[in-house]
C-alpha cells in the first residue's frame, strides 16, 4: 500500500465517523425535542415528529457512511471481493434510504408532491 492509499483509507474511515456522529447526535437531539414536544403537543404527534427527526439523521448519516465506503473500495481494498461487498451494502442502503424517505415525507420519492388547494 501506498502512503496515498493509507490517508485516503483513513480520510474513508473518518468520513465513516462523520456519519456515525451525524446519527448518535441526531438521535439525542430528536429525543431531546420529543421530550419538550410531549409537553406542548398530543403524543400522538410528539411520536411522528420524532420518527421523522431520527429518519432525517439516520439518512445524513448513511450519506457519509456510504461515501466513506466508497473512498476506501476505490483507493485502499482494490478488488473483485471488496467491490461486490460494496454493491450489497449500497444497494441495503438505498433501500433503508428510500424506506425512510417515506417515512419522512408519506410518499414515495418518484411520487409527486401532492399539490396544494
Amino acid at each position: 500500500m501506498t502512503p496515498s492509499s493509507d490517508f485516503l483509507g483513513l480520510v474513508g474511515y473518518a468520513i465513516e465517523a462523520v456519519g456515525v456522529i451525524c446519527i448518535i447526535t441526531g438521535f439525542a437531539i430528536s429525543v431531546i425535542w420529543f421530550l419538550g414536544r410531549l409537553r406542548r403537543a398530543e403524543p400522538l404527534e410528539a411520536y411522528k415528529m420524532l420518527r421523522q427527526d431520527l429518519a432525517r439523521s439516520i439518512l445524513l448519516g448513511l450519506e457519509f457512511l456510504v461515501a466513506g465506503d466508497i473512498i476506501r473500495t476505490v483507493t485502499v481494498d482494490q478488488n473483485l471481493t471488496s467491490a461486490a461487498v460494496l454493491l450489497v451494502i449500497v444497494l441495503i442502503r438505498v433501500l433503508l434510504s428510500v424506506v425512510l424517505e417515506f417515512e419522512i415525507k408519506g410518499r414515495w420519492p418518484w411520487q409527486s408532491a401532492p399539490q396544494k388547494a
